[in-house]
């Protein structure tokens, strides 16, 4: 009962919000796509148009406002990056593509995400709204980990058997440690203790979740993100106390089975399982069909031509960029990469703190966004999976604030000497 109210209210909510303030029902439209209600809640929650209801409300509000701000700032490029990879999906579907449905039902789904995208990087006006967006996004993420963790303890891995929302353990772990390296750097600069509390709890849940999927991908990216954001973490004692009581936690919560599957990552090539060593012949395929087909073999399309490749039918590549390279080419590809890649780039010397006179909160949201971009890229080598919408709205905040952030404006036309005698008079 409760999943169905929470679901009747954001969606009558949300569609209203959308009408007058966009960002609101982008807010709305980004936690369906995370807790996504007829799965969690399938006992209760029929099937219906929810995200879609707030979807077409948010692009009329978006209409009405004018859509929105095109003033992106240094997010310029990466919009422009993303903008370029959804043209291109379309052309290699119309133009390549030998299933025009299975290729247009993609580009729909990538529509899907870019709109809001670009309703959100448009419609930002405040750090302070891409602070909200990035609570929703761990709070929703950490909810999710909630139940993943209840339906575990009651003795039933779900997560493991039967994935979530028509993703497998994989999948779902790249989900969650997208959203780990966020909710890390809420522990250490919220400002209340509730606060810090709740993403400490949302934190632990989402990393005991990923333990039990069982990913291996999953698992080493999640090492990955602690490492980054232990890097970016102020120098203070206080914070590395927090820090290493997360890893106390962590080490506690693992298990031997999940050691024992972990190490199966760095077998030799003897010892490789099954899994291990189709997936390499999975990824040199797909380099080969890049080298090949330069342009791409059409979206969704490696799975129906898996088969002629010595592997099953409705095969995956069981890699993101590298099934992306294949399937769209290699300058779908390079647009994939261009727009994650160009976040990252441009927030690098923000997340390393050195840009003079730059605001903490602009600091702690680069920190965020870096963390969870290279948790997610690593992830994401391991498992096929461009649907995934989380990625995505972890670069909107990245694109966010490169669009507001004044010292990344400013710091990126400064010299050396410029720069030094700029942090002096900051």
């Amino acid at each position: 009962m409760k999943g169905l109210i929470f679901t009747y209210l954001l969606t009558g909510g949300g569609a209203v919000a959308s009408l007058f303030n966009p960002f609101a029902g982008l807010m709305v439209y980004v936690c369906f796509s995370i807790i996504r209600p007829e799965w969690m809640w399938y006992w209760s929650v029929p099937e219906g148009n929810y995200s879609r209801i707030v979807a077409l409300c948010l692009l009329a509000g978006w209409a009405i406002q004018g859509f929105g701000r095109w003033q992106l700032g240094r997010a310029q490029r990466v919009v422009g990056a993303l903008v370029a990879y959804l043209l291109w999906v379309l052309f290699v579907t119309l133009a390549i593509a030998p299933d025009k449905e299975v290729g247009l039902k993609f580009a729909e789904d990538q529509t899907k995400i870019v709109l809001p995208f670009l309703v959100g990087i448009t419609t930002v006006r405040s750090i302070k709204q891409l602070q909200m967006l990035a609570w929703v996004i761990v709070l929703s993420q950490g909810y999710a980990a909630l139940e993943f963790n209840l339906w575990y303890f009651s003795g039933f891995n779900r997560l493991w058997i039967q994935g979530f929302a028509g993703m497998d353990n994989n999948s779902v772990a790249i989900a969650l440690v997208a959203c780990c390296g966020m909710a890390i750097f809420l522990i250490l600069e919220s400002k209340t203790l509730w606060q810090r509390a709740l993403a400490a709890v949302c934190c632990l849940l989402m990393i005991h979740a990923v333990l039990f999927s069982f990913s291996r991908g999953g698992l080493l990216a999640l090492v990955t993100s602690g490492l980054v954001a232990f890097w970016l973490i102020p120098k203070k004692p206080i914070y590395y106390v927090y820090f290493a009581a997360v890893v106390l936690i962590c080490w506690r919560l693992t298990g031997d089975s999940v050691y024992e599957r972990f190490g199966t990552a760095f077998a030799g090539e003897e010892d490789r399982d099954g899994s291990a060593v189709e997936r390499l012949a999975l990824w040199k395929t797909c380099l080969g069909i890049m080298v090949r087909h330069p342009l791409g073999i059409g979206p969704d399309h490696f799975p129906l031509v898996s088969h002629e490749y010595g592997f099953p039918y409705n095969k995956m590549a069981h890699s993101l960029w590298l099934q992306a390279g294949a399937e769209l080419g290699i300058v779908g590809l390079s647009c994939l990469v261009l727009f994650y890649g160009g976040v990252f780039v441009r927030l690098w010397p923000l997340a390393r703190d050195k840009i003079p006179g730059a605001k903490s909160e602009n600091t702690l949201l680069a920190r965020m966004v870096v963390t969870s971009l290279i948790g997610f890229a690593l992830a994401a080598q391991f498992v096929s999976l461009l649907r995934l919408e989380v990625p995505f709205y972890v670069a909107l905040i990245g694109a966010g604030v490169l669009k507001l952030a004044p010292e990344v404006n400013v710091a990126a036309n400064l010299g050396e000497s410029d720069a030094y005698l700029y942090r002096k008079l900051a």
